[in-house]
């Protein structure tokens, strides 16, 4: 069977009403593999590869120095395997290899998509060197079946990896493919938890417009949705999200082109912040793989430089 033909059958497995707020949550295409198929899959994406991570250059970064005491952070430099969360939620870290623990780091937390344990994700993005390398703690996490409670529990991995490393709270960045872009969208959108980043990267989710429009704005924030053109899971999706978020962000009525990786900008967004929708190719599985959009998208520092960067509170002893 090919994955076209696995999108719709997934789809239509899917299309049953779902009890999560008020937006579908979808899952990538995996419902007509068979069950020892799907097994190997996650046992093959349970075990870590060898990580290379890079080095930063804060001699000629603008990051808060002295923003932690030291000694007040326990988080390990460099390569954190198999972390557990308060709610039980399993999760990695990465840091710079010269990690200065009194730093305020920006962190991007990678959310999974389904069917990818935390180190499958890892290997599918390939965000670890170029992410440390300038200067981000990165997170990822497994995936997990979305549900009511699913995504407060998992707002709480950021919220433990910013209490134990050096983290600037006004610069955590969510990301993810499939149900990992829907938890990151999620996660900006729904009111416990719209808070908490400081901009959002998904891709490929299974939100609509229709979807969206149940909820009320959260406060402007830089929004970058990547979305394939080829997505026959999600058709389309990804266009209308981007038309609601600049809506909430207050931006001009017309996207144009950025000259790179299909991207488009809306401008004049409220309170300096991005809307960029990016439009790719490729089935619904494939990682949009413009790593280094991304990155440029987080450090851009409009919206940050509107708060003053501070540290979060370090976690219970």
């Amino acid at each position: 069977m090919n994955e076209s033909d696995q999108n719709q059958r997934h789809s239509e497995a899917n299309s049953q009403p779902t009890q999560f707020a008020k937006f579908r949550i979808f899952c990538r295409p995996c419902a007509a593999v068979p069950v020892a198929a799907i097994a190997g899959i996650l046992l093959a994406g349970c075990e870590p590869d060898p990580v290379q991570i890079g080095t930063f250059d804060y001699t000629a970064a603008s990051l808060a120095a002295g923003a932690c005491k030291e000694g007040s952070r326990s988080g390990k430099p460099g390569v954190s395997n198999n972390k557990v969360s308060a709610n039980g939620l399993n999760f990695s870290v990465r840091t710079p290899a010269n990690y200065d623990a009194t730093i305020a780091h920006p962190m991007i937390m990678v959310y999974a998509p389904a069917g990818r344990s935390r180190f499958g994700t890892e290997r599918m993005t390939g965000l670890t060197l170029a992410a440390t390398s300038a200067g981000y703690v990165i997170t990822y996490s497994d995936h997990e079946q979305m549900s009511p409670s699913t995504l407060p529990r998992m707002a709480e991995i950021p919220k433990q990896v910013a209490a134990n490393w050096c983290i600037d709270d006004q610069r955590i960045y969510l990301t993810g493919h499939s149900d990992g872009g829907t938890a990151a969208m999620g996660l900006a959108f729904l009111q416990e938890t719209r808070h908490l980043p400081g901009g959002i990267a998904p891709s490929a989710t299974g939100i609509r417009g229709s979807d969206l429009a149940e909820y009320s704005c959260p406060d402007p924030l830089s929004v970058l949705i990547m979305h394939s053109r080829e997505d026959s899971l999600f058709p389309g999706y990804g266009k209308e999200t981007v038309e609601w978020w600049a809506a909430c962000n207050q931006c001009s009525a017309k996207a144009e082109a950025l000259g790179q990786d299909g991207c488009q900008a809306y401008s004049d967004c409220a309170s300096g912040t991005r809307t960029w929708y990016c439009e790719g190719d490729g089935a619904h599985g494939k990682w949009p793989g413009i790593n280094s959009t991304i990155l440029d998208f987080f450090d851009n520092p409009a919206a940050s430089a509107l708060k003053t960067p501070q540290p979060s509170p370090t976690a219970a002893e």
